[in-house]
């Protein structure tokens, strides 16, 4: 009987400091969610592994930094992705209007060979503060922006309150499923991503 085959797909999680990309994370990954905020330093990721049809996949899910001074490790982490996922906090407005620049930061860390065909989601995070009355993002302009980008998934989510976490990252998967090419590239190539940025320095090319 043929075996399974396995498959990683690596997921870029974007948007401002503080908008939950990591609770989002830890709340798929691990069921878990607390209050206490630490911002993430440089990178992380965490896997998970789920089945998708007869395809055991496993989801590499990278949490980067959401502040500027960490925005030069970009390269060397987006490279190789299958997915980006674009967070923002639904009661902030600065971090919705922060989504065309992780947009295009992406695409220019990343270079994927068809900019225009790859595969981004849209999470707009934090629903649940409030009971919804302090949000300041409409469901319809996060549409709207998503559709005017290339119609773009759009998932409304509460890390807190587990909502809509699993179908969004599910979606995720499968999108990026969509979109794999060769696998073999991306369990060499981290690591040599990762010294070829530490060779270049700190200095910014902007």
């Amino acid at each position: 009987m043929a075996t399974r085959r396995r498959t990683l797909l690596k997921v870029i999680v974007l948007g401002d400091s503080g908008v939950g990309k990591t609770s989002l994370m830890n709340q798929y990954v691990h069921k878990k969610f607390s209050l206490q905020y630490k911002a993430t330093i440089g990178a992380d990721f965490v896997t998970k592994e789920i089945q998708i049809g007869d395809k055991l996949v496993t989801l590499q899910i990278w949490d980067t930094a959401g502040q500027e001074r960490f925005q030069s490790l970009g390269a060397a982490f987006y490279r190789g992705a299958d997915c980006c996922a674009l967070v923002y906090d639904v009661n902030v407005l600065k971090s919705f209007d922060s989504l065309e620049n992780w947009h295009e930061e992406f695409l220019k860390q990343a270079s994927p060979s068809d900019p225009k065909t790859f595969p981004f989601i849209v999470l707009g995070n934090k629903v649940d503060i409030d009971g919804g009355s302090s949000r300041v993002v409409s469901e319809k302009k996060a549409a709207d922006w998503c559709a005017s980008n290339g119609n773009i998934p759009y998932f409304e989510t509460s890390a807190k309150q587990d909502y809509n976490v699993d179908e969004a990252f599910l979606t995720i998967a499968k999108t990026a499923l969509a979109n794999e090419h060769d696998q073999d590239l991306y369990f060499q190539g981290i690591q040599d991503a990762s010294t070829e940025n530490e060779a270049k320095g700190s200095g910014c090319a902007c």
